[in-house]
């Protein structure tokens, strides 16, 4: 895969971006949309943990709060005490990059003194903008997602108007030139299939995501796991779109992405591994 920008550093590891990495998903919430409630023990949550390391995962991220449409709000005291123990759990025992997925300052600034080192805000800043303070003066890796709105019940709303791709390329270009320029170099850009984005949107966004990261000159992150418009292409069910999340994420990667977001990793990599393999002896 064709490099733009530079390699990005963690305590051990370092993303080239010359393959695409992938990111599995530990959920410590009672209400996720995928998996609720099932990893909510620190325990369970590492030894599942390693299992999606095991399984080929780059990076770990923890979630504490759902973002589902009709998910109802979560405190910071409650997002930190789902996920502290977790991630420092975690970081003691694992030597893959730990992400903290929140839209609150307070909560990522607990993640990142507890060993995360990537900051994953679905929000870019829209509903808390002291996370950005949180990632400059960290030193964390930052993602920056696109939704419009100022909390997910805002964000699922628009999605009777949803934006373009020419919107979500602005709207992610204005959002980066606003941050801080030591944050802006590392940055990661999610466009944030679903949020607000129904079918006709993801699929672009999916096809296209190469161009996003070509123009806004940053590693680009896509999360198709699971999500409805899988739902609504295959008529699965969530328990059942694995499968799809496969072919999402394969198309992402021939478009260009740079990290994939799934929840079942053990069924994404070894198709990853071969598609990589055939991929890069024509590309």
């Amino acid at each position: 895969m064709p490099t733009r920008f530079g390699p990005m550093a963690f305590r051990k590891a370092v993303f080239d971006w010359r393959r695409v990495y992938v990111m599995g998903v530990v959920n410590a919430t009672p209400d996720s949309f995928s998996d609720g409630g099932a990893y909510r023990h620190p325990e369970v949550a590492v030894v599942f943990a390693h299992g999606l390391v095991g399984a080929g995962a780059d990076i770990i991220d923890v979630g504490g709060e759902s973002t589902r449409p009709a998910a109802e709000p979560v405190s910071a005291a409650e997002e930190i005490e789902r996920v502290v123990p977790i991630i420092l759990a975690l970081a003691a025992r694992l030597a893959t990059p730990i992400s903290i997925d929140t839209t609150k300052a307070e909560v990522a600034e607990a993640a990142v003194a507890a060993g995360a080192e990537i900051i994953n805000d679905i929000s870019g800043g829209r509903f808390d903008p002291d996370i950005l303070s949180v990632a400059e003066r960290s030193g964390a890796a930052y993602v920056c997602g696109h939704v419009r709105g100022s909390s997910i019940q805002e964000v699922h709303a628009a999605e009777a108007d949803p934006p373009g791709f020419d919107d979500v390329l602005n709207e992610l270009s204005d959002r980066l030139a606003a941050l801080p320029a030591a944050l802006r170099h590392r940055t990661i850009i999610d466009p944030c299939l679903g949020f607000g984005k129904p079918t006709e949107q993801s699929l672009e966004l999916t096809r296209r995501a190469g161009e996003l990261s070509a123009a806004l000159y940053c590693p680009v992150l896509l999360g198709p796991s699971r999500k409805r418009f899988l739902g609504e292409l295959t008529g699965k069910p969530v328990r059942e779109r694995d499968d799809a999340t496969v072919g999402a994420a394969l198309a992402a990667a021939a478009a260009g992405t740079n990290i994939v977001r799934v929840h079942d990793v053990a069924r994404l990599r070894p198709a990853l591994t071969v598609f990589e393999a055939a991929w890069g002896a024509v590309a």
